[in-house]
Parts: structure tokens; sequence; C-alpha cells
């Protein structure tokens, strides 16, 4: 399968979604969550937690796509269940599973999720192996870099992974963490920093000792949120040092599964690290695709009774793997 020069793609972003925010905000308000015969499990971790499991299935299906979603979504997210349509419809089985707290239930442990907690896609995986001889993953933004670096981590021990794709990734944490804060993405910022602090809020209730409420209204941006909130509470020294250890860049190298990583050059939430222009060159592995256009997991189609243009292209590099 030839390596895509990151520039080469077929994508063409409609004429009235002429920027990258529009291209990265229209999908997210008015598309609609394709209604699928989702069945819900619960499996549970090492620590004694749970994870919430959306799954597809046909009778005999071997093969299974894993759906790993972005910041604060859930399986339920448009860009999900528009992936596991695509997939479904071409005979594989599908789970599309929720992080720590973002099931609909409150976890059971203080901890939630993060971009780097490999350990929660890692039992989804081995749940997954005991049944398919198959196994295909794609990550949507946050979960994106938790897949990329998932199988850096995994390197030649992938098992029956046979294909990756990460949409829409923020492969350097920190740039990523710094465009995010910058005064054009303020909404975006206000969106995730909401509900993030409503779970805090939540939790706390539960475990006043460890996520204290004080506070909680002065933190204005997602670096803030993840120096006093997502570091201690899972164990890094603050944000800088828990995105240092858990941006995917750093662990791409080790990948040897091909993965294909779908990033729009205008996407206003990337920097121009999170392009690893040399990095495709060098690996055989990585295919790396940077249309011009797209925005922020978004990729409409010019024609709105299409499938999404990322869904069917998609579709198209797991098909094309030997």
């Amino acid at each position: 399968m030839p390596t895509l020069h990151p520039s080469d793609s077929t994508y063409q972003a409609p004429s009235w979604l002429f920027n990258g925010h529009l291209q990265t905000i229209y999908p997210a308000l008015f598309r609609k969550p394709h209604p699928l015969p989702f069945v819900r499990e619960r499996i549970f971790t090492p620590d004694a937690d749970f994870l919430a499991l959306d799954r597809l299935r046909h009778k005999n299906s071997k093969k299974i796509l894993i759906l790993s979603h972005g910041l604060e979504g859930n399986s339920n997210r448009p860009y999900m269940t528009g992936m596991a349509k695509s997939f479904f419809f071409k005979g594989f089985d599908v789970i599309s599973w929720n992080y720590r707290g973002c099931s609909g239930e409150p976890n059971l442990l203080p901890r939630f999720y993060h971009s780097g907690a490999t350990e929660d896609l890692h039992e989804v995986v081995k749940f997954a192996s005991s049944e398919y001889e198959e196994i295909y993953l794609v990550g949507f933004s946050l979960g994106g870099n938790l897949t990329l670096k998932y199988v850096g981590e995994l390197g030649a021990a992938s098992g029956k992974i046979k294909g990756v794709a990460a949409l829409s990734v923020p492969v350097h944490l920190a740039d990523a963490s710094r465009r995010l804060a910058e005064a054009d993405n303020i909404l975006y910022t206000k969106r995730f920093l909401k509900t993030l602090k409503e779970k805090v809020a939540q939790k706390a209730q539960t475990f006043p000792e460890i996520l204290p409420k004080e506070g909680l209204a002065n933190i204005r941006t997602l670096a803030e949120f993840d120096d006093r909130i997502t570091a201690p509470l899972h164990g890094f020294a603050g944000a800088a040092d828990y995105y240092q250890q858990c941006a995917a860049l750093q662990f791409m190298p080790e990948i040897r599964v091909p993965t294909l990583l779908l990033n729009a050059q205008n996407d206003p939430f990337l920097s121009p690290s999170c392009f690893p222009f040399a990095l495709g060159k060098k690996s055989q592995y990585l295919h790396l695709e940077f249309p011009e256009k797209g925005g922020h997991v978004g990729f409409t189609p010019k024609d709105r009774a299409e499938t999404y243009w990322s869904e069917r292209r998609v579709v198209e590099f797991m098909e094309g793997i030997a």
C-alpha cells in the first residue's frame, strides 16, 4: 500500500463552509446521530471500575472496529455513529466505547479519563481479542492520540490489530493546548470546560478529599484544568508533565501496523507540530493525509445526503490493507 503524500487528498469542502471554524462547528451542531441497533455492555477494569461499550454485531463476523471518541464525547456523537454505520454495513462488528465518566453514568473511582490512558483501551482490545480474529482501531481527536500512543507502545506486539486510523489528532499535546488557548478558540474552550467542571463538581460530592470544588470557577483554559485536575488526579507532576508523557508523537515511530493519520491543515485545534511530515517519510507504516480543509472532526461532504468523506476515506484505507 503506497504512502500518501501529506497534501495528496481528495477532500473538497462545501463552498458555504469557507473556513476551518465553520467546517468544525457545522457538523458538531447540525449533524444528527445515526440510529443503530447498539447493545450496551459493561466490562470491568483491573482497578474495580467499569467501561461502557456499545456494540453492533453480525452473526458470524470475525473482524471488529473499536471506536474511541474525543474530549467530552461519547459513543452517540454523530462522528462516532457515522463511522460505526459505515463499517457495520461493510460487515464489521463494532465496539464504540465510552471513557470513564462519559457513558451517562459516573464511574466508580475518583479518576476520569485522559489523552494517555491506554490501559483502558487495552482492556477493550483484550475483550475483543477473545472473540475476533482481526481488530481495527479508529480514534478521533483525544481518542486519536490515545489510539496512536497505544499502538506505538505495542510496537511489534500489535497482535490481532490489523489497521489503525486517527482523525483530527493533537499529537503534540502541549502545542495543541497552547493553540486552543488562543483567542479565536475561546468558544471551544468554554464548551469543553463547562462539562468538565460539572463532572468534577459532581464527583467532588463523593470524593471531597480528592476533588475539592473550590477554585473551579476560576479555571479559564484547558491547560489550567489539566494542571489543577487532570495531572494530579492521574499521577502526573502537572500539565507539562502530562502533555510530555502522553503526546502520541513520541510513540509514533514505534508503530508497526498500517496507520492513517488524517489531519486537516485548517483544523483550529492543531498546531504545526501536529503535522509530522518528516516522520511520515521515515515510516513504512504511517500514512499521513493532511487535506487543506476539513476543520476539526469535520470533513462535511458537498452533498449533505452523502456519507461523510472521512468515513469513506477510513473505510477505503482499511479495505486496502493487505
